[in-house]
């Protein structure tokens, strides 16, 4: 996959669940005005209560890689990733913080190849 699709599919996926979160969830936000409420209701029964702990834990994992790469390769602002992984949510944050991470590695000349890209390709 080239870097410029990359990133455009990074930027149409991050963006896509913003106004997804935007269009279902911020209406009924503004109507109840009750931001506990909104949590508990990822809790409404086993399904439910499964979706929103991988969403939590996934942001878990998310931290943990944003602060061990923040001292081991000094990726700077992914704080930026972790509170957007908390709203709109994980899908947009993960996607902020590897679009952050790219544009840093490229800028330090630590980003793969094209030719190791190629040869990594099945």
């Amino acid at each position: 996959m080239s870097s410029g699709l990359f990133r455009a599919l990074l930027y149409v996926l991050g963006i896509g669940f913003l106004l997804a979160f935007a269009v279902v969830v911020v209406p009924q936000l503004l109507q109840d005005g009750d931001i506990f409420g909104a949590f508990a209701a990822g809790f409404v029964n086993p399904y439910a209560s499964g979706y929103a702990l991988d969403a939590i834990f996934c942001w878990a994992v998310l931290a943990v890689w944003v602060l061990y790469e923040a001292r081991a390769k000094g990726i700077r602002h992914g704080w930026v990733a972790l509170v957007l992984g908390l709203a709109p949510g994980v899908a947009t944050g993960l996607a902020v913080y590897l679009l952050l991470r790219h544009q840093q590695e490229q800028q330090l000349g630590t980003a793969p190849k094209k030719s190791a890209m190629k040869t990594a390709q099945p």
